[in-house]
């Protein structure tokens, strides 16, 4: 995420720059003067690279200045390659810099008057890029923004999302979609979110290319036919396959660089051995919990007779459902759904001691020979949190994985939302040859849940190198994999060095189910080249292009394992020394956008780690509850924290003439912080004396009681009651009371315990 701001005062007019993630969403606020003329993206991919461009026109037809915003997702993985701006003329181009020069030369302009920035960070895993600028009177703006992924296969599809959201009726409204694919196109298909409107689409019937068409007229954007009101706002997703035709896969060779996509098809599933390890700490209570044991029925329901598992669930303590690995077998799958069922979330996290143990279960299996020798081990972890009980050292339980984990075995890491260290998850999970995949506490994560296990539950490589000829190649991206799974794509990368008189040859050994294979392709240096030649809408140098994308995200997964300094340091060289050639925005790079003339300057800045700043659009309450007080006559409030300990109630308001009372009960945090282990408001109890009603609201469930009633809701439904009794609303807002409040001065004030 970056995020710039400059001000021009002759010209009466400002912008401002983010940048955040996951998908294409562009979004203009306007004022009643502000007429988006035309909002235009397209896409184009070339051989699995994708090249982006958003463009859009505006405006201002009133008498006075108006504000406008754009934001624009992009894709987790995406490196924006350029930006411009035109406000009346005076154009704005990017260029990627390093990052401390950007920012010097910034400053420089900062200094001067000429500019003022501010880098911010972004609370979602994504990146947004948002511009606001301050439009003049009868004046326009143009906008204009590149950037580069490479689409990665999932589940037999690759998937390029575009999120549309205008804001407004726009006379031109187009989305535009080309694929180019040499060895031709086995199936597009499109889904669009956007109010049930229908793409075009050419027919394909395994041509090399393929259009898509996103043009709504101003009557198809309306939310009805007498509306003024955009229906256009939501997911619009083109997604589709290649040909293939070779089983040792696609070997590509342009602008002196090569591709080999390897994805085999008609492999059998090799057996799995998995030991799923769950956090049932507290804060896996009620509908987390829910949709974890609905995603783990289904995934249970999955398992082969040929496959082993086993469960283990912790918090403070570890539980084994079975101490060994069993066959999935329907009795033992019907047995394990038993027990996820009857789990009952509390107390803490110790993550050291349950990976310990499922570790041991895969060790002892191994040693026991009960282990296919032509089968998948993997440990498949699930948390919400960090640890809290037994070993919390992160980089300590990072180092006890490594040790005892074998090299055939492979731990997969499942995040829950945001409170999860999820940068130790990528690092444990990389490090001993997983993934790891933040899941979002939402409606759906129960689906999210199985659709990654989806992912990796059908393995049919393992040991998969991909080689060739001594002195051919150079600058070879990773080409060994530990496993290949179905649906899925194997990519490698890098610079040809003799391939004109000549075909490039590669060599593909790996170990399926049955047998070791062998396997060989070819391909000619100079044919892709020409017919790239013929399209109008290709990548130009897709192929480099592509190698140093993947090259920069391999030395960023390096450079996060690095074990020293200078090591670390050696890494950023090599990523800046890329990323400057090939214009990426990167960790290390910023995009410095100029005036022609120089004289004014924005700076494009990647982002801070969110869990070191404030973010956008997350409250983050650092420790403890917070409180003001405010002074009536001194027109002041005071602030400050309550220093207390887990299980601790609070009296919050007292009011004896109306007979109201709330108490607050403290809980533990996930983290500790400082040695210092945070709490928060677990139980917020709100009694009415009067009445005698008694509402209790904690994160698990609502408690009503009145009399010998007692009523009992679940966060996972929704229901209604009414009883009689009522609060003198009159008479609460004569008091002044405590409120809880984010950001304070800390004191040690000591709570008043009930």
């Amino acid at each position: 995420m970056f995020c710039g701001f400059l001000s021009r005062t002759s010209m009466r007019w400002s912008s401002r720059l983010l940048i955040y993630q996951d998908v294409l969403w562009l979004q203009a606020f306007a004022g009643s003067g502000i007429i988006v003329r035309s909002y235009k993206v397209e896409s184009r991919i070339t051989s699995r690279f994708a090249h982006t461009t958003v463009r859009s026109l505006v405006v201002n037809v009133a008498q006075q200045a108006e504000s406008i915003a754009f934001n624009v997702q992009i894709p987790k993985r995406a490196f924006i390659t350029n930006f411009t701006m035109n406000v009346n003329g005076v154009m704005f181009v990017g260029s990627v810099k390093e990052k401390t020069v950007a920012r010097n030369l910034y400053a420089q302009a900062r200094a001067r008057g000429k500019a003022a920035g501010i880098v911010r960070t972004n609370a979602q895993d994504m990146d947004t890029f948002k511009m606001e600028v301050h439009v003049p009177a009868n004046s326009n703006i143009e906008f204009e923004l590149h950037y580069q992924e490479m689409m990665q296969r999932k589940l037999g599809f690759y998937e390029h999302s575009l999120y549309l959201q205008p804001g407004q009726l726009v006379p031109i409204l187009q989305v535009d979609v080309y694929i180019y694919e040499p060895k031709g196109i086995a199936v597009v298909e499109t889904r669009c979110g956007v109010n049930h409107m229908d793409a075009g689409l050419m027919d394909v019937g395994m041509r090399p290319q393929a259009h898509v068409v996103f043009r709504p007229t101003l009557f198809q954007q309306r939310k009805c036919d007498s509306c003024s009101t955009t229906a256009v706002d939501g997911i619009f997703t083109v997604r589709y396959d290649v040909h293939r035709d070779n089983s040792a896969g696609e070997l590509q060779v342009s602008d002196g660089h090569f591709v080999h996509f390897f994805a085999p098809n008609n492999l059998s599933s090799m057996p799995k051995n998995i030991v799923f390890v769950i956090d049932v700490s507290g804060s896996m209570w009620g509908i987390k919990m829910k949709q974890m044991v609905e995603a783990l029925q289904t995934i249970l329901d999955d398992l082969t007779i040929d496959d082993h598992f086993s469960i283990i669930d912790f918090n403070h303590h570890v539980r084994c459902w079975s101490e060994d690995l069993v066959h999935g077998s329907s009795t033992q799958v019907a047995d394990a759904k038993k027990y996820i069922q009857s789990i009952k979330p509390s107390g803490g996290t110790n993550i050291n001691e349950a990976l310990m143990r499922a570790i041991h279960m895969l060790n002892k299996a191994a040693n026991q020979g009960f282990i296919d020798q032509r089968s998948v081990s993997m440990i498949i972890f699930v948390s919400d949190g960090d640890p809290t009980i037994g070993e919390i050292k992160l980089s300590a339980i990072q180092k006890n994985v490594k040790r005892y984990i074998r090299e055939e075995f492979s731990l997969f890491s499942l995040g829950i939302g945001f409170d999860v260290d999820f940068d130790f998850l990528e690092r444990i999970s990389m490090e001993n040859r997983g993934i790891a995949q933040r899941i979002y506490a939402r409606h759906d994560t129960s689906e999210q849940l199985r659709n990654f296990y989806r992912q990796i539950s059908s393995p049919l490589l393992r040991k998969v190198t991909i080689q060739f000829p001594e002195d051919s190649v150079s600058n070879v991206t990773q080409n060994h994999f530990d496993k290949f799974f179905s649906g899925s794509e194997l990519v490698v990368a890098g610079k040809v060095q003799t391939c004109f008189s000549s075909p490039l040859i590669s060599f593909v050994t790996a170990s399926s189910a049955q047998m070791d294979l062998s396997l060989q392709t070819e391909t000619d240096c100079t044919e892709l080249d020409s017919l790239l030649g013929h399209q109008s809408h290709s990548v130009a140098g897709f192929a480099r292009q592509m190698w140093a994308y993947i090259t920069i995200n391999q030395l960023l997964a390096e450079r996060s394992l690095a074990k020293t300094a200078a090591e670390k340091r050696k890494i950023t060289r090599k990523i800046l020394k890329l990323a400057l050639e090939h214009q990426f925005v990167t960790p290390f790079t910023a995009m410095l956008v100029e005036s022609e003339t120089g004289q004014e300057r924005l700076l494009a800045d990647s982002p801070k780690d969110p869990k070191h700043g404030c973010c956008i659009g997350v409250l983050r309450f650092p420790n403890d509850p917070h409180f003001t007080v405010h002074l009536p006559k001194s027109h002041m409030d005071v602030c400050f924290n309550i220093d207390s300990e887990p299980g601790h109630i609070l009296n919050l308001v007292s009011d004896p003439e109306s007979g109201l009372a709330v108490n607050g009960q403290l809980v533990a945090g996930k983290k500790i912080k400082n040695n210092k282990l945070n709490t928060y408001f677990g139980t917020i109890s709100i009694y009415y004396k009067t009445s005698g009603i008694r509402v209790d609201v904690s994160t698990q469930q609502v408690n009503l009681i009145h009399g010998k009633d007692q009523h009992s809701f679940s966060w996972a439904s929704t229901a209604n009651i009414t009883l009689s009794g009522y609060v003198d609303e009159q008479k609460l807002h004569s008091h002044s009371l405590y409120k809880p409040h984010r950001h304070c001065t800390s004191s040690k004030t000591k709570p008043t315990t009930v």
